[in-house]
């Protein structure tokens, strides 16, 4: 710390005389805005008034590290910066800062602290930074890297959600961050999409909940020395607002087709649930019925912030994005009005800064400053909340807070909770008294994370093939191993050793799926991926020589398991007509293969349940299950193994049944429901009840079951969903025993979008299921009145 010490004294003196403080007045004392006992209103206001015009736009244009760093060396560690470059950056651009680069700890804190020591000290207002970084399932410099949303999902574990995310913060926040773009809050009903693995699900009360659980461990708390004022430790970003996730043909960014009530009652659940205290929200790239999410003002602005009264700091995508696509401005100055004013929001990067045209437009009338002065009023919101103005600093300590064995024992925690078991014909667990297994698959041997991450991140991850041979070690079990094919070719020039292997061992296990990339291979021309930001799908079925290789396998007349690795479900209905057992990992985190292996040879029982519905093919999605009643007639047809074809209607030659739906997920012990009960048979519309069942494991296995109560309004005003989910709630039950489990179902989740466009109860009768996924119910009636 020496070295970075009197770096900082140099820079103290170096830029102390570049740009003089404002003098105050000899009777004006300390600004308001610099009082920590001051009430957050009072600051903003003060603050706000002292602004030049040019001041409050640069507090709203997102800057970046690299403008004084020198970052095109991610190993590099040197200690220095460019003065000119700090000064241009910080003048323009200097509200915050983006800085989600992978480089060395102790050069990411030299540099955060240059920035913030110059805007602190030697700016006219000394506003500090806020300090952005990526941490969707953990930071992007070198944090530690959680299972992907997707598998978070999976857990159907809140709390445990809001402790893994309280970890991101840990660790972030002793490096200077203070603000993380992260959750992603789209809902997984296009299965094209390639961002499916970023998201919570495919339902809108799951993923709110979820969500509410990210944001509240990332936020929780209050900086070093901060003010008492301060609500929040870190500024989570809820994105993308909203319905960006159902493009049309699932293509990242198309536009997104919908009403006013589909909005309302998918869509925009989950941002309300979960953001209305979030201290941060970015919009989404794509158009909703016409009109671009990022000038939107009726969900901008009517909805989020007269609405909703949401007063924080909104972020729009590309301001570009209305002249290069959309096609609703035509000049900068056109695309930076039409935000400001739609939307109340700042400007990210990656654009031409079209905000910086703001100043002259405000001189010659075209903008009205007071548009600019409520954006600014919410970023300046958003800085005291989070005590940035007592304290925006790196901590000395800061390493401290890095990868700790407590968060490493909590990852293990998660990464068990995440796998699905999706059936078994009594073939799990494996044994772990002598005997042979043959591991085959591309993704045996391979560390396998979603997107965002950091280059190289899978270094810090354990294979499936390292995390059995460290599970089975001194029982005997002898592993071989074949590789068999790769992820992306269809060679199947290396069947013959995996079905050799498959023959001189006692099961098989199969782990194939899809795969992603890490930043920086993502978006480098020529890598291939199946799944991540811009890499969208027209078929959900395996790549290449994958399929072909299990049926290698399974034709030995070996027991075969197929493990599928993947960011979102693969349609293979060939999987689950024939394999002995089938295992779902969503994209892991870095203990991923000491977890499965603990899953295949029963050292942990699989809790997860799978928060997005599996399809037969691309052809018969959507698949989720929450579908509007009458939209899922059902006749199917199939074709056989023999090719025998046998006809129907719905489809012709398949079924518009998902292979697995919403809530699927099998254990190695067994539950039975009983004695379903409300606490009110009857309830008036603004009354809120509880559904109790007990839950008795009748197996010899401990386990964890997700409980589960789904909603059926009967008959209502306009089309409501055939079932939605209202409760959920997991449960420890040893063998042997019981636990009668009550959850609470509030009033406002019944409500309907009427055509009158209000949230009514309407009165009438409601179905009250409860059970282990959205197929399997103990069920009971709910009377509102």
């Amino acid at each position: 710390m020496a070295r970075i010490s009197s770096a900082f004294l140099f820079l103290v003196v170096a830029v102390t005389a570049v740009v003089p403080r404002r003098a105050w007045g000899a009777t004006e004392g300390t600004p308001l805005y610099k009082n920590p006992n001051a009430k957050i209103e009072d600051r903003v206001s003060d603050l706000l008034g002292r602004m030049t015009v040019e001041e409050k736009v640069a507090q709203i244009i997102q800057g970046d590290l690299n403008g004084w760093m020198n970052l095109t060396d991610p190993l590099d560690n040197t200690l220095t910066f460019n003065q000119t470059g700090l000064e241009e950056m910080m003048r323009l651009k200097g509200g915050s800062i983006w800085g989600g680069y992978l480089m060395p700890w102790e050069k990411f804190v030299f540099g955060v602290t240059v920035g913030q020591k110059y805007l602190v000290e030697n700016t006219t207002l000394g506003i500090p930074a806020l300090i952005q970084s990526e941490g969707l399932h953990g930071f992007t410099n070198n944090g530690t890297i959680w299972p992907s949303p997707i598998g978070l999902a999976s857990s159907f574990n809140a709390p445990l959600l809001q402790q893994a995310a309280a970890t991101i913060s840990d660790e972030a926040e002793g490096l200077g961050i203070n603000h993380i773009f992260a959750p992603v809050l789209d809902l997984s009903r296009e299965l094209r999409w390639g961002r499916v693995e970023e998201n919570f699900g495919e339902d809108p009360f799951l993923t709110g909940e979820m969500g509410h659980a990210f944001v509240t461990g990332i936020q929780s708390g209050r900086r070093r020395n901060a003010s008492l004022t301060a609500t929040a430790r870190m500024a989570a970003t809820c994105k993308h607002f909203a319905a960006f996730g159902s493009p049309q043909g699932g293509l990242n960014i198309a536009q997104v087709s919908g009403g006013e009530r589909e909005l309302r009652t998918f869509y925009l659940k989950p941002f309300n649930r979960a953001c209305v205290e979030s201290l941060s929200i970015m919009t989404a790239y794509s158009s909703y019925d016409g009109i671009p999410a990022i000038s939107n003002k009726h969900l901008l602005t009517d909805i989020l912030r007269n609405e909703w009264g949401y007063q924080h700091w909104v972020t729009t995508v590309q301001v570009d994005l209305l002249i290069t696509t959309h096609g609703t401005c035509d000049t900068r100055a056109c695309a930076a009005k039409s935000a400001l004013e739609n939307g109340i929001s700042g400007e990210m990067g990656g654009g031409t800064y079209t905000y910086l045209t703001l100043p002259d437009q405000i001189n010659n009338g075209t903008v009205d400053i007071k548009f600019l002065d409520e954006t600014v009023q919410t970023m300046l919101r958003t800085k005291f909340a989070l005590g940035l103005f007592e304290n925006p600093y790196p901590y000395e300590d800061w390493r401290s807070f890095l990868r700790t064995n407590e968060t490493r024992s909590l990852l293990h925690t998660m990464e068990r909770e995440t796998i699905v078991l999706l059936q078994n014909q009594n073939v799990l667990p494996l044994k772990k008294s002598g005997g042979s297994v043959a591991l085959i698959g591309p993704q045996v041997d391979r560390v396998t994370f979603g997107d965002y991450v950091f280059f190289n991140a899978s270094l810090n991850g354990i294979s499936p093939l390292d995390g059995v041979k460290q599970v089975v070690s001194g029982s005997g079990v002898t592993i071989n191993y074949a590789q068999g094919c790769e992820l992306w070719s269809n060679d199947q020039s290396g069947f013959a050793a995996a079905v050799s292997v498959a023959e001189s061992s006692d099961v098989a296990v199969v782990m194939v799926g899809t795969w992603s990339l890490d930043q920086t291979l993502l978006w480098t021309p020529g890598t291939n991926a199946t799944t991540g930001e811009h890499v969208d799908l027209s078929d959900l079925s395996l790549v290449g020589a994958q399929l072909d290789l299990i049926k290698a396998v399974k034709g030995t007349g070996k027991p075969t398991v197929v493990v599928l690795i993947s960011g979102k479900p693969v349609a293979e209905p060939w999987i689950a007509e024939h394999a002995d057992a089938v295992i779902q990992q969503f994209y892991p985190g870095e203990l991923g293969g000491v977890a499965i292996a603990e899953v295949l040879f029963g050292d942990v029982n699989p809790s997860g349940k799978l928060p997005v519905s599996f399809p037969r093919s691309v052809g018969t999605t959507p698949a989720f299950y929450n579908y509007l009643k009458g939209s899922r007639p059902t006749d199917p047809g199939s074709i056989a193994d023999d090719g025998t074809l046998h006809f129907g209607h719905q489809y012709v030659l398949d079924s518009p049944v998902p292979l697995w739906s919403f809530g699927h997920g099998l254990s190695y012990t067994n539950f039975n429901y009983t004695d379903i009960q409300l606490s009110k048979p009857s309830i008036g519309t603004n009354e809120n009840f509880n559904a109790t069942v007990t839950v008795h494991n009748t197996g010899s296995f401990d386990g964890k079951e997700v409980v589960q109560v789904y909603a059926t309004d009967v008959v209502s005003s306009v089309v409501t969903p055939n079932q939605f989910l209202v409760g959920f709630q997991k449960v420890f039950i040893p063998a042997g025993q019981s636990r009668t489990v009550s959850i609470e179902v509030l009033s406002e989740q019944l409500a309907v979008w009427t055509l009158q466009g209000t949230w009514v109860v309407e009165p009438g009768q409601f179905q009250i299921k409860i059970g282990s996924s959205a197929q399997a119910f103990a069920q009971t009636t709910l009377t509102v009145y």
